[in-house]
């Protein structure tokens, strides 16, 4: 099997610079053993305006059925060829990709020690591949290669016999793309591609090659409008592993638009004692009922009183929320949303969702998303809970969320509870200025809370009051305030006085 890759360049910027890039000396003819056969690597051309480098993979049939792939899961595609005749030495496959990832494992890697400074330079680029199998056809291949940029997306059929050509084609064909690219974004494509396209890889599939595939599709898998089909065939449709996949997949394009690390959205599931029983021993939360429990408590009656049987949990994080509202059957329909898929798979066992019964598991649900975009999913519910959310988010993000879900998923309630930072004094062991936990961005005073909850109400028609969650300090208030938002248009709302909807604004530098 074969393939080029061509740049051109001239006597400022020789082409010949992808010797450097592919760490092989355009001079000189190289051969590498790989476990299925001997790679070559030359060059056809090599000038300051052009240069083509060529990988030929010549495949050995007697070790691939020696390594236990010629017959059964993984072997050639044509199951009525014999063991030793079949299309493997001569159609790009996996075998081509894991010898482009051995040969040019620094180039995909994007180094460079001799010159640095060329791996992060775009170039214009052809790759060739005369023989490419496609199953899907040619739509496919120009499905797969056109949105990741190649100006050109070139296939050409290859006939079963030209002698016969009433026998049409054959479903391999000719490849060709042009664009401008780095040259290590180019060849990850190919690695991941071409077993995609041939869908038939010639070694087993064990567990690490999820992280195989999410090394080489990174900063283009993820947005890739065919990234369910690439993620599947890629892993040989192994259920498990694909699904692992698609949900460190959708937290990486959560992240990148939200212009973070996938690390910091999947935050969610912490250890740390609740901050609200951070100056309290061992003797005293056993007297006392856990303020994370009172609060769950009072958004179970602001619920209730709601007349909410349709729930959405935003930010659901370990889903304790969750499994407090599946013992009431009053909630028919409950939804847990969280940007974190380690706090959904918490929350997914902590449920128990395998072992649940038919009826109980047709009430609950588990989203992965992130708050801070809008969500068709989350449209037409009752009610939606952000109990101890708002004050993780960054406070520039915060008029995204609250047009995500006051403007766009408009439930009839909305509840919101976030720390009084105001009752921070109360915690000898809580250091002065700090916040109650390590991710909080900000922690609001009864009057910034009010101010912005009497902001968001005026803006998308809604109604707020305000509720004192745990035991209410003369001084400084209760430890976490409550909003309860009521839709202005909902013909089942009570009055709700208005003095409760402020509309007071925060001073010159205040948060908002």
């Amino acid at each position: 099997m074969f393939l080029t890759i061509s740049t051109t360049g001239s006597p400022e910027k020789p082409a010949t610079d992808l010797g450097f890039l592919l760490h092989k000396h355009p001079g000189k003819t190289q051969a590498f053993a790989t476990s299925h056969g001997t790679a070559h690597v030359f060059y056809p051309e090599a000038s300051d305006r052009k240069c083509t480098a060529a990988l030929l993979l010549e495949v050995d049939p007697v070790a691939l059925v020696r390594r236990g792939q010629g017959k059964g899961r993984g072997a050639a595609p044509d199951a009525t060829l014999a063991q030793y005749v079949n299309d493997r030495p001569y159609a790009a496959s996996s075998l081509l990709a894991v010898a482009l990832s051995a040969v040019f494992r620094t180039a995909l890697k994007g180094q460079c020690a001799a010159r640095p400074e060329l791996p992060g330079q775009p170039r214009p680029l052809r790759v060739e591949i005369p023989v490419l199998p496609a199953r899907g056809g040619a739509g496919l291949v120009r499905g797969l290669f056109a949105p990741l940029g190649w100006d050109r997306v070139e296939t050409t059929p290859i006939v079963l016999d030209e002698r016969f050509p009433d026998w049409g084609d054959s479903r391999y064909l000719r490849l060709v793309l042009e664009g401008e690219f780095r040259l290590e974004d180019a060849l990850r494509q190919l690695y991941v591609l071409l077993p995609v396209l041939d869908d038939s890889k010639h070694y087993w599939i064990a567990p690490d090659e999820v992280d195989k595939l999410l090394r080489a599709g990174d900063g283009w898998l993820a947005a890739h409008p065919e990234h369910a089909l690439i993620t599947s065939r890629y892993l040989a449709r192994h259920k498990r592993l694909t699904e692992r996949a698609m949900e460190r997949l959708e937290l990486a394009r959560l992240a990148e638009a939200d212009g973070s690390e996938a690390e910091e959205l999947d935050n969610a599931v912490d250890t740390a004692v609740d901050g609200a029983a951070a100056g309290q021993d061992d003797a005293a939360r056993e007297r006392s009922v856990p303020l994370a429990v009172r609060r769950r408590d009072a958004v179970l009656d602001a619920l209730r009183e709601a007349g909410a049987a349709r729930v959405l949990d935003l930010g659901c994080g370990e889903g304790r929320l969750v499994q407090a509202l599946l013992k009431d059957t009053a909630f028919t329909e409950i939804v847990g949303v969280d940007v974190s898929m380690r706090a959904l798979t918490t929350a997914s066992r902590r449920l128990r969702l395998e072992r649940m019964g038919e009826r109980q598991s047709s009430r609950v649900r588990l989203l992965q998303g992130s708050l801070a975009y809008t969500d068709k999913r989350l449209a037409g519910y009752d009610a939606a809970v952000l109990s101890e959310v708002i004050e993780h988010l960054d406070l520039p993000r915060l008029p995204a969320l609250e047009y995500a879900v006051f403007a766009s998923a408009r439930p009839r309630t909305v509840l919101v509870t976030t720390p009084n930072v105001e009752y921070n004094v109360r915690w000898e062991s809580l250091p002065a200025g700090h916040v109650r936990h390590r991710d909080h961005r900000f922690e609001w005073t009864r009057e910034e809370f009010r101010a912005w909850a009497g902001r968001v109400a005026a803006r998308h028609g809604y109604a707020v009051a305000y509720r004192p969650v745990g035991d209410e300090d003369p001084e400084v208030g209760p430890p976490t305030q409550m909003a309860v938002f009521t839709r202005a248009d909902d013909p089942a709302e009570t009055a709700v006085s208005a003095e409760t909807a402020t509309t007071a604004t925060p001073k010159e530098g205040e948060a908002a």
